[in-house]
């Protein structure tokens, strides 16, 4: 029996410490889809070949749309792609500078999806890894319970089930704001200091926390 879903579910995407500028400049983060067609600033930590498949993966819960028309968040801060990036040994990663120079963002779950319904921004969730060709899709809170959240919060992940539940992602199409981020985890001081520099002309400033406990 899987544990029910928290009261308040929080959201999380990790990227690297020197995107965050091109991100509040851009206000907000966009879709892979988006970025293929503009020029992005930064390190790109995801795998490439991932990348390409989520573009055409279609999300069945939301007709005519695909996964990488959507920006990603896991239900955890310490995901299994953070940990690929900690070891920093997997053949399709690209990115070799391992988990310090990433940052965490976090957002809270339902005011994300009431915004999203106020602008009539489509959203949805998976059940498992997104970018895999089995997943299915939900887009009704209702259907929160059908998350493995036991598997969410696990920190052992060594078997496919809870490593393939703890991959479920919240997807929300085009763009995410800036300003729905509500706290920002980091690895080190140097880190939150890098952080800190550039929200000082941020008009939105999430608080900035060094948080062990996001990371490996």
């Amino acid at each position: 029996m899987t544990a029910a879903p928290p009261a308040q579910p929080k959201i999380y995407h990790i990227l690297h410490v020197d995107r965050l500028a091109s991100v509040i400049a851009d206000g907000g983060l966009f879709s892979d889809a988006r970025m293929s067609q503009r020029a992005g600033a930064g390190t790109t930590i995801g795998m490439t070949d991932i990348k390409a498949r989520r573009l055409a993966l279609p999300v069945d819960c939301r007709p005519g749309t695909h996964v990488g028309d959507y920006v990603p968040f896991y239900f955890c801060p310490r995901s299994v792609m953070l940990f690929l990036i900690y070891k920093a040994n997997h053949p399709n990663l690209t990115y070799r500078g391992g988990q310090v120079p990433i940052i965490t963002l976090e957002a809270d779950l339902h005011e994300v999806v009431a915004h999203a319904e106020a602008a009539g921004q489509a959203w949805a969730f998976s059940l498992a890894n997104a970018g895999a060709y089995y997943t299915a899709f939900r887009a009704d809170l209702a259907q929160l319970h059908e998350i493995n959240w036991a598997a969410v919060g696990a920190t052992n992940f060594q078997s496919a089930d809870i490593k393939e539940g703890k991959q479920a992602e919240f997807l929300m199409h085009g763009s995410f704001p800036w300003s729905l981020v509500r706290r920002i985890g980091v690895r080190t001081n140097q880190v939150q200091a890098a952080v800190a520099k550039h929200l000082e002309s941020a008009a939105h400033k999430p608080g900035v926390q060094v948080r062990l406990d996001w990371y490996y």
